[in-house]
């Protein structure tokens, strides 16, 4: 009996000194201006956010959000340093964005694409694992998140750039992080007309109406490439029941629908009274930030 009481004490010990580990506080290195591609003359950098001491780190590839027209990496500056601050590094990227009479479709999917073709390559530089790879985006960056994700290897996004230093390595990720993310193109068209009638984020992005070409808005939407022979990524959807820019119903929940449908891991993080664009503040208590946090660790714990 008393071998047995033994025993159990043991393994308690080792359960609650596991649960002490992995609740453990990394310190933070930050390595700014890291270069990972450079197209069409424009160099595209990324700051990493990483584990001290832990090798082998899982990484997430961050993208930030701004209608496709704005915003930079240093979205992610409070977001960077908290997931690093439980383990996970975080390469916080820019891509090219649309200027007055300028389109960067689809060279804002391919230097996304690249921030993941890079981690993968220099993953030993970076101290980070090649095979535990995520991307996390906001809004235009939940977007291209996605679609990278579900249609980085498709012919539409694999036929230019195709002489880059990393250009054969491949830019599969095991989860999508998305946070407020557009993932049907023609809704957030037809949501535009009301929510912003004067700011045309989806014509300007795409270089096209829907009415001149349909096409282009099917084949930019990662809710086009749903389909289960795609389904070993997994997918956490995070959105607010107060979003007036990007609608949740037309694009979070049908895109969590479709997922399912095709028999996706798919997880969904809804924050009550939250609207857009809480995600490049600070995780302070009562924050949406904060609400959401330990959610998107719960699920990396799982799933990266």
């Amino acid at each position: 009996m008393k071998t047995r009481l033994f025993v159990a004490a043991a393994s308690l010990a080792l359960i609650l000194t596991d649960v002490e580990a992995k609740a453990e506080d990394f310190n933070v290195v930050t390595r700014n201006d890291i270069a990972f591609a450079e197209h069409d003359g424009t160099k595209l950098v990324g700051d990493l956010y990483a584990p001290k001491g832990r090798d082998k780190a899982p990484v997430l590839v961050a993208v930030h959000g701004g209608g496709w027209q704005a915003g930079t990496r240093k979205s992610y500056a409070h977001w960077g340093p908290y997931l690093a601050e439980n383990g996970y590094a975080v390469f916080s990227i820019e891509y090219r964005l649309s200027k007055p009479g300028v389109k960067t479709y689809p060279g804002a999917v391919y230097d996304v694409k690249a921030a993941v073709q890079y981690v993968r390559a220099k993953a030993t530089d970076l101290g980070v694992d090649p095979e535990r790879i995520a991307l996390i985006g906001d809004s235009a960056g939940g977007h291209l998140a996605a679609l990278v994700a579900l249609a980085g290897e498709e012919p539409a996004y694999s036929s230019e750039y195709r002489n880059g230093p990393n250009a054969a390595v491949l830019p599969k990720v095991k989860a999508v992080v998305g946070v407020y993310g557009v993932y049907d193109m023609l809704a957030q068209w037809e949501h535009d007309q009301i929510a912003r009638p004067r700011d045309q984020i989806t014509e300007k992005f795409l270089g096209s109406a829907p009415m001149m070409n349909r096409k282009v808005f099917f084949k930019s939407s990662p809710i086009s490439y749903a389909t289960v022979d795609k389904n070993t990524t997994r997918f956490l959807l995070v959105h607010g029941t107060n979003d007036d820019i990007v609608d949740p119903a037309t694009q979070s929940t049908a895109f969590l629908t479709a997922l399912k449908q095709a028999q996706f891991v798919a997880r969904t993080v809804v924050i009550p009274g939250a609207g857009h664009f809480w995600l490049s503040e600070p995780l302070a208590p009562g924050s949406f930030g904060a609400y959401a946090g330990p959610k998107v660790l719960l699920f990396l714990q799982a799933w990266l």
